[in-house]
């Protein structure tokens, strides 16, 4: 379950940090504040890959206690 909610915060933070950038560049118009699109879209996409890369998923963990 932990891997789901990583995965979808590393997608949506990349789609958010792609849409920030081009919105500073002018290449895309935004209803938000295109820098405030790109910080949010850093923060949930650091958080999704460390969360990946850190954390064991439940299964993991109940399969652990169980043995």
């Amino acid at each position: 379950m932990i891997k789901v909610l990583a995965m979808i915060m590393t997608i949506g933070g990349a789609i958010a940090l792609v849409m920030g950038v081009l919105g500073i560049f002018g290449s895309v118009a935004l209803m938000l504040s295109p820098w405030a699109l790109t910080i949010l879209g850093f923060i949930f996409f650091i958080a999704g890959i460390s969360m990946l890369k850190y954390r064991r998923d439940t299964d993991e963990v109940q399969a652990k206690t169980q043995n």
